[in-house]
C-alpha cells in the first residue's frame, strides 16, 4: 500500500510535490497518468483522441488498482481518477494518507498552460477548469485525510506541510 496518495486538479503540483515526497521518503514515485502513457504507448491527450474518455477512465482506474498494490510509494492520481464511485470507494477502503493539494485556477493557470492539449479544457480552458472544479472540489475533500491549500507556497513548502502532516 502506498504511503501516501496525491489527488487534486490540474495544476495544483502532485507530480513535482510528489516526486519530491518520494525522494524524502526514499520511496519510488507513481504518476497514474505516467503509467497510462507507459502501457499504452501514447500520450493521455491522444488516448481520448483515439478511444475516447470511457476507455481512458477504465484505464485510470486500472492503473490506480494496480499502483495501490505497491508498497511504500508516493502515488499521484490525474485529476479525474477519483471521480467515478468505483474508485471513489477504493480510495476511501484504504488505510493511507489521502493529500488534497488545493489551488486556485490563478496559480493553476501559468503551470498547466492552457494552451496545451488536455483534452478535458478544450474550448474555453479557464471556464472548462473551473467547471470540473465544481463537480470535483466535493470528492476531493470528501476523499482528503489532509487539504493542502497550496497558492501561496513552493514545492518544498508542501511537501514539508505534508510531512508534517502525516508524521
Amino acid at each position: 500500500m502506498p504511503t501516501l496518495i496525491l489527488i487534486g486538479a490540474p495544476g495544483s503540483g502532485k507530480s513535482s510535490v510528489g516526486a519530491l515526497l518520494a525522494r524524502k521518503l526514499q520511496q519510488e514515485f507513481i504518476d497514474t497518468d505516467k503509467v497510462i502513457e507507459k502501457r499504452e504507448g501514447i500520450s493521455v491527450s491522444q488516448i481520448f483522441v483515439d478511444h475516447g474518455e470511457e476507455y481512458f477512465r477504465d484505464l485510470e482506474f486500472n492503473a490506480l488498482k494496480d499502483s495501490l498494490e505497491v508498497d511504500q510509494c508516493v502515488l499521484s492520481l490525474g485529476g479525474g481518477a477519483p471521480i467515478s464511485i468505483r474508485a471513489q470507494e477504493l480510495l476511501a477502503s484504504i488505510k493511507c494518507p489521502v493529500i488534497f493539494l488545493d489551488v486556485s485556477l490563478a496559480t493553476a493557470a501559468p503551470r498547466i498552460g492552457f494552451n496545451n492539449a488536455r483534452p478535458l479544457l478544450l474550448g474555453n480552458p479557464r471556464t472548462q477548469w473551473q467547471a470540473l472544479l465544481s463537480i470535483r472540489r466535493p470528492i476531493y475533500e470528501k476523499l482528503a485525510t489532509v487539504s493542502v491549500k497550496v497558492d501561496s507556497m513552493r514545492e518544498r513548502e508542501v511537501a514539508a506541510k505534508i510531512m508534517e502532516a502525516i508524521s
